[in-house]
């Protein structure tokens, strides 16, 4: 069996209505790529992308056998599309591929962005009525974490989790006591990066003082010395490669310690995701992808959907899902979203406003400010309110967004002009 050509397909997912307003001020999660692996022998392989890998990179596939590139590390999405050839011409399930099966169901966290605590409830509301019990976000110095907790915790059902992603840190409080003050809401369930990553003693003493898990993402020594001495509770592969992630499962098994995946993608991605996981033996925390829970679009016939959290491991030959062609077709046609040209408002308690921009150069811009410009100390439980301006091509606006642009942001009391 020998791949004869590779079909691509870049498709523009819409955002689901509920959460599209504040998702289109955070990223542009809306494009993906669809790979349609082709072979000699008429199977086809499904795989899939933000971007759309190199001429070069493709040329490496054509003409090679499925079975080359097991352990792939070249292209996760590519990767995937050889793993579900594999299986149809071995009529197994991916899962097979990587071993014995150690889970038919594998826990899933829905994910969305940090906003106004009133559409973060409305966001849990939606994803508990879709069959999640845990949402994913990351924390946003723009806004107050114990009033979106407690805004969540009012609306959310009995046992519906949060994890708490706090990208490395990044403000001026004290983790120690404000791990405490969020683990006294039910709703809490574990915390994510509160710390730099290479900051293993602090993890370790942080990991003592939780009553809540630590979750590790960024590992300073690639997941290997670190993980030996046991700074959390559980450990986070994001966007790995196939290769890479069976050998970190390998060490993460063999440490007896918990993880997860987070590979960013639709429902051929969260097809991967679930097959992996599910050979991993260590591999029962819930996983995320993040662009299946934002979109109202599905692509494939009969999309992977959580039941009370989680996923049933599918058995059929290969990934279990198969492309919808005339969706693809139309999704194809859509335009891709323009990003709103506005600025970030924060209203403090004491009558202090904040004005300033996102950074087009960090796509992190709305969670850790910091690594683009300084701002004044910030915090996570900040008493403040923020609201998105929208150009609205007012000579307000106008005027203001000259001085942002200017001084990279302005703070000034109420009665300022």
């Amino acid at each position: 069996m020998k791949i004869t050509d590779i079909d691509i397909h870049r498709v523009t997912l819409q955002y689901d209505e509920a959460r599209a307003y504040e998702l289109i001020h955070y990223h542009d999660l809306t494009q993906r790529t669809i790979y349609v692996v082709r072979t000699d022998s008429g199977l086809t392989g499904l795989g899939e992308s933000e971007g759309v890998e190199k001429q070069e990179v493709l040329d490496r596939y054509i003409g090679s056998n499925p079975f080359d590139w097991v352990g792939d590390e070249t292209s996760l999405g590519l990767g995937t599309a050889m793993y579900d050839l594999m299986g149809k011409a071995a009529g197994v399930p991916v899962y097979k591929l990587f071993g014995q099966k150690y889970r038919s169901w594998v826990p899933v966290a829905a994910w969305t962005v940090s906003t106004h605590p009133d559409r973060m409830a409305r966001a849990v509301q939606a994803y508990a009525a879709q069959g999640h019990t845990w949402m994913k976000f990351h924390l946003s110095p723009f806004e107050n974490v114990i009033d979106q907790t407690e805004a969540m915790q009012e609306v959310a059902p009995q046992g519906f989790k949060l994890h708490y992603d706090f990208t490395m840190h990044g403000t001026e409080d004290h983790m120690p006591e404000l791990l405490d003050k969020l683990s006294q809401y039910e709703i809490a369930g574990c915390f994510e990066d509160p710390l730099p990553g290479e900051d293993i003693d602090g993890y370790i003493e942080l990991r003592r003082r939780s009553r809540l898990p630590i979750v590790l993402h960024h590992f300073p020594t690639g997941a290997t010395y670190e993980v030996l001495r046991r700074p959390a509770d559980a450990y986070m592969l994001g966007h790995s490669r196939i290769g890479d992630a069976v050998r970190k499962a390998g060490l993460f098994a063999a440490s007896d310690s918990p993880f997860m995946l987070q590979n960013t993608g639709s429902d051929i991605t969260r097809a991967m995701n679930v097959h992996m996981m599910a050979a991993f033996p260590s591999a029962n925390f819930h996983f995320v992808n993040a662009t299946t829970e934002v979109s109202s679009e599905r692509f494939v016939t009969e999309p992977l959907n959580p039941i009370n959290g989680f996923i049933r491991v599918p058995e059929q030959p290969g990934l279990g899902v198969e492309l919808d062609m005339k969706e693809v077709e139309r999704l194809t046609r859509i335009e891709p979203m323009t990003k709103p040209n506005f600025m970030i408002v924060c209203k403090y308690d004491n009558g202090t406003t904040l004005y300033t921009r996102p950074d087009p150069e960090n796509p992190h811009f709305m969670v850790r400010p910091d690594w683009s410009r300084t701002l004044m100390p910030m915090s996570f439980v900040a008493p403040l309110k923020t609201e998105y301006w929208d150009d609205d091509a007012s000579t307000d606006f106008n005027a203001m967004m000259a001085r942002v642009e200017q001084e990279g942001a302005v703070l000034q009391k109420s009665n300022e002009g």
